[in-house]
């Protein structure tokens, strides 16, 4: 019995710390998770949601300078790789793979997005809309004194539990909506590097 009760209120006090963490003290620990992306890699998910034409999904892995974007609509693919030094593009609808040199300091739109999430802690006045047993899910919006006009006005951001990492961040400007979903930590470089034997019968445009 005496086993039990101090089990009960080790799993009671557990609980008990969980919800009293503070909306910066869950952000800073999201910070600590994100900030792991530069070196081991990261996989996530971009959703773009545009009226009338839908939602597009890309499939997105990165790591440091590299990545690799997959993009899948109806029947066709697209899939861009990158190395910071040279961009492959290939279009599964003409069998077309182009070969540019990457442009310096080239980012993807995700790239580029993932930005808000390290500005949320500093160009944002955050408030925790809702709790759930699996997540907290906050409304970021932007403070006024945040001297980036370009940063969106408003992020939904929404924080696992589990592993402090985002859920998924979404915003919407001018009716697009943007969101970036289940991330996971990890990724090696034979994920994401061109390999041209597997794309030998493609038609070639060599633009370097």
């Amino acid at each position: 019995m005496k086993r039990i009760i101090i089990t009960l209120f080790a799993a009671l006090f557990a609980a008990t710390a969980l919800w009293a963490q503070t909306p910066d003290e869950i952000l800073a620990r999201m910070d600590k998770e994100v900030a792991r992306f530069d070196k081991e890699g990261v996989n996530m998910i971009m959703d773009i949601k545009i009226p009338l034409l839908g939602t597009y999904s890309t499939d997105m892995h990165i790591l440091g300078d590299m990545y690799k974007a997959t993009l899948r609509v109806k029947d066709e693919m697209s899939i861009t790789w990158s190395d910071g030094i040279t961009t492959w593009d290939y279009d599964s609808s003409d069998n077309e793979l182009t070969i540019s040199p990457a442009k310096p300091k080239e980012e993807t739109d995700a790239q580029s997005n993932m930005e808000m999430l390290d500005s949320v802690t500093e160009g944002y006045d955050v408030k925790l809309k809702k709790e759930t047993a699996e997540a907290w899910e906050f409304v970021c919006t932007r403070s006024k004194t945040n001297p980036n006009k370009d940063d969106p006005k408003k992020m939904n951001l929404v924080i696992s539990k589990t592993t402090y990492l985002p859920i998924s961040v979404s915003v919407s400007e001018k009716g697009v909506r943007i969101t970036m979903r289940d991330f996971v930590i990890g990724v090696n470089e034979e994920q994401i590097r061109f390999d041209p034997s597997k794309y030998q019968n493609a038609k070639i445009v060599d633009l370097r």
